[in-house]
């Protein structure tokens, strides 16, 4: 379980510029859940999963991941249990080095690099067979450079590399964004394979309304700073896209947009 209990948060505290995008926010997501977070830009969606990840600091309230509380643990502690994928594909390998390189890199997340070789050529094997299931030819490249590939195939390394250790939670920030549409559709469905087969507890921040709607097993609609919509079982499943966009018109009429 992971829980945000009583965060408050504040941009340019003590200016003319103050801003407060959360106060006393609650947000509780059980194990297993796959939530679909929408909203418009400066909701609080995105600079809610940085909360989770460490990357930005709450001003009040706590953060728990697995009964234990984390408020203070520094991000790249947190990332050991979290995994995280951007929306700019370019993000979350590295460029420069060859698929095998950045595999081996997330194949050891956690451990202790000691003076022994990053590289072991025994799990060359287990790389292809992770690869050859992306479908999108990788596992014959692993000496090529990830700077080389495609949006799509860049995304879905680092999808794949983002699950290759054992994670209480996976983060995905509009990780579909910056691609083309059949390429977004190869990744939702290999992102809704990797979390069904893994069972990994997962949110997931979208402007497309249609992914929010059908995949996952709960929907929150963020605006400012709150969870204005929040379903789950039967109330979720009985949601259209029509729905939501009706909310979200409502939403941004009611805030002069």
């Amino acid at each position: 379980m992971l829980e945000l209990r009583n965060v408050s948060k504040y941009y340019n505290a003590g200016t003319v510029n103050e801003m407060c995008l959360f106060r006393n926010f609650n947000l509780s997501i059980e194990d297993g859940e796959f939530i679909s977070v929408v909203g418009s830009n400066g909701s609080g969606k995105t600079s809610m999963l940085n909360i989770i990840c460490g990357s930005i600091e709450v001003d009040s309230g706590s953060i728990w991941l697995q009964d234990s509380e984390i408020t203070n643990v520094k991000e790249y502690k947190r990332l050991e249990k979290i995994g995280r994928v951007f929306q700019n594909p370019a993000m979350g390998t590295c460029p420069n080095m060859t698929i095998l390189e950045n595999m081996s890199i997330a194949d050891n997340k956690g451990r202790p690099y000691n003076l022994g070789r990053g590289i072991s050529k025994k799990r060359n094997a287990h790389y292809q067979s992770l690869l050859s299931q992306l479908n999108l030819g990788l596992e014959d490249k692993l000496q090529v450079k990830v700077g080389s590939l495609s949006g799509g195939q860049r995304q879905a390394l680092a999808l794949l590399m983002s699950t290759m250790t054992k994670i209480d939670f996976l983060i995905l920030d509009e990780h579909t964004a910056a691609l083309d549409p059949k390429t977004a559709e190869i990744i939702m469905e290999l992102t809704d394979k990797l979390v069904t087969e893994k069972k990994l507890t997962t949110i997931m921040v979208t402007h497309n309304l249609r992914y929010a709607v059908e995949y996952g097993n709960r929907l929150i609609m963020m605006h400012e700073g709150k969870a204005i919509l929040d379903k789950k079982g039967k109330e979720r499943d009985s949601l259209k896209v029509d729905d939501v966009l009706d909310i979200f018109n409502d939403i941004s009429i009611e805030s002069g947009n």
